[in-house]
């Protein structure tokens, strides 16, 4: 595998597919949503296109023409899927507790970029114990949607790291585009929504089928 860069002094991180599991419950609890809200209910497949997306943009694409009470009402039902009534486990991909460390020891600083909510990154900082190894992170409401790049634009900006000593590291084509757009290095991660042939158009330093073997490429 190729090495990302010689000096890497931050690591940036996707949240849904990429540290946690979660694909499955968030496919379930949008799916429910739709039927509840009684609209047309997306594949599973568009579901996935659109994980990483704040959930406007996600609105849009999947249900196009919506009113604004169909919006709110589908945002309800979907927060209430997924927080209270989908039992569909979302594990930590195995190994990301190990990698944060041994990345922390090194002092390599680390921030996540997610399509979460500030409330919902804050309740998987809790449930996990993850919180502690993140320098910052920027939220779907703190910024503009991926695949835009404000999200890593401003976690550099607060760490003062120029983008060519960054890494960004994702599962889908949001995360990839949000980092080509500033030429930050990034590493696609096959674990999640997106597979190596999607992920390869958007020019990675690497791929990896598992968060530990990004410690290989760094």
């Amino acid at each position: 595998m190729q090495n990302v860069t010689d000096k890497v002094s931050l690591v940036v991180f996707d949240w849904d597919g990429t540290v946690m599991d979660s694909v499955g419950r968030i496919v379930s609890s949008m799916r429910t949503a739709a039927e509840k809200t009684e609209l047309i209910v997306p594949s599973e497949f568009a579901v996935k296109q659109i994980i990483g997306l704040s959930l406007d943009p996600a609105f849009d694409v999947l249900f196009p023409g919506v009113s604004d009470k169909q919006r709110q009402q589908l945002f309800d039902h979907y927060r209430d899927q997924y927080l209270t009534h989908d039992t569909t486990p979302t594990p930590l991909f195995a190994g990301v507790e190990q990698v944060l460390k041994q990345l922390k020891e090194q002092n390599v600083l680390l921030a996540v970029a997610t399509g979460k909510a500030r409330k919902g990154l804050n309740r998987m900082f809790a449930d996990t114990g993850l919180e502690q190894y993140f320098d910052t992170s920027r939220c779907a409401d703190e910024a503009q949607s991926k695949p835009h790049p404000d999200m890593l634009q401003q976690i550099l900006q607060q760490l003062g790291v120029k983008a060519g000593h960054a890494v960004m590291v994702g599962d889908t084509s949001h995360d990839m585009k949000m980092a080509q757009a500033i030429n930050m290095p990034r590493v696609g991660v096959t674990h999640g929504v997106h597979d190596r042939e999607v992920l390869s158009q958007f020019a990675p330093k690497a791929i990896i089928d598992s968060i530990p073997q990004l410690l290989q490429v760094l």
